[in-house]
């Protein structure tokens, strides 16, 4: 789970991670008594899940609580697209105004976890302002010096008790009255240790998240939107990215990453269906399921129970294997709709990537 750049510097702030003066805004007027709380000059920053937001005019400074309220008026309720969005853009909703500071100098702080030590990396670089990726980049030249004040560094570390799957200050600045503060700041969350904190729930900000993608969570079920036009329907994790690649390889491109999971109910299939055609992009499906948990009769019966529902049109591949997967072709077979059995994932991925490049766009 993603938080808003504001909810970020706030926990960090309850770790005593120094954060500069400001409040969030949701209106004209609250920008403006902000503006007046903070007092001079304050900068208005959109608060989007992405990075990039200065360069596409998401980061403004204003002079005075007046020039703050004009930037408010023109900011909020903006399509502010940077190189994260892509070109769809993410519309503003709420500003973060906040102090301005004397910057003396920029670095960089993160904390990430490295999954084959099983222990979290701190990264420090004397290049501020950089992406992860350029950080991670310049590997070699990372140094942690006493100007990065390792009380500061600890206490990020200690945020990291949320269970943050990333914590990163991006820049972390030293003011020229000699101050360490956290400029900007990013937590992501691990989805599966949200349980051991229901107060982190509440951060959550559904409007920068994929609908397709909020709706997929109400039942339980992982889904990813792609950009492709093939949808996927699977059980478990490995055989989705397998069937994603097959498609690459047979000359298509996955439109997402949907895994009903090992022990999904007719109802889950039936909700997963209805929520992969929903994507306007998708032109053909592909469901490869290999019955364990989730017999096959289940998951065809489920199948049929959304296709009926929504007036199915577009074609559907179907490989399955494993537990009562005769039945399943059955129930497939005489529902009336004219979905195509693949022989095995070549035969099957073939076949969907071809019925999507013959469908109409649109």
């Amino acid at each position: 789970m993603k938080i808003h750049e504001y909810q970020a510097k706030a926990i960090l702030a309850q770790y005593h991670v120094p954060v500069p003066r400001g409040e969030v805004a949701f209106t004209v007027e609250e920008a403006e008594a902000a503006a007046k709380k903070v007092g001079g000059s304050v900068v208005v920053k959109a608060q989007i899940h992405a990075g990039g937001r200065g360069k596409g005019g998401g980061v403004k400074v204003a002079r005075d609580a007046s020039e703050a309220a004009a930037i408010a008026d023109k900011m909020l309720g903006m399509r502010l697209v940077t190189h994260q969005t892509g070109p769809e853009g993410r519309v503003v909703e709420r500003l973060l105004v906040e102090e301005t500071l004397p910057i003396e100098r920029e670095l960089y702080l993160g904390i990430v976890l490295d999954r084959v030590e099983a222990k979290p990396v701190f990264m420090a670089s004397a290049a501020g302002g950089m992406e992860i990726e350029e950080v991670a980049a310049k590997t070699p030249e990372l140094i942690l010096k006493e100007s990065f004040e390792p009380a500061t560094g600890l206490a990020a570390y200690q945020a990291r008790k949320t269970d943050a799957s990333l914590a990163e200050i991006n820049p972390f600045i030293l003011t020229k009255d000699g101050r360490a503060v956290a400029l900007d700041a990013k937590i992501n969350f691990d989805d599966n240790a949200l349980y051991r904190h229901k107060n982190l729930l509440e951060l959550r900000d559904i409007n920068e998240e994929d609908p397709l993608e909020v709706e997929a969570s109400k039942h339980g079920l992982n889904y990813i939107k792609l950009e492709g036009t093939v949808g996927c329907m699977v059980n478990g994790a490995g055989l989705a990215m397998a069937t994603m690649d097959i498609i690459k390889y047979a000359g298509g491109s996955p439109a997402n990453f949907l895994d009903v999971g090992g022990g999904a109910s007719a109802d889950q299939v039936k909700n997963a269906f209805r929520i992969l055609i929903s994507d306007k992009n998708v032109k053909a499906v592909l469901i490869n399921i290999f019955g364990g948990i989730l017999r096959c009769d289940t998951l065809a019966t489920g199948v049929v129970a959304a296709a009926r529902d929504l007036n199915l049109k577009v074609p559907i591949v179907v490989r399955m294997e494993g537990t009562n997967v005769d039945q399943g072709r059955k129930i497939l077979l005489e529902s009336g709709f004219n979905f195509s059995v693949g022989q095995d994932m070549r035969d099957a991925a073939e076949k969907v990537v071809k019925l999507a490049a013959h469908q109409r766009p649109g």
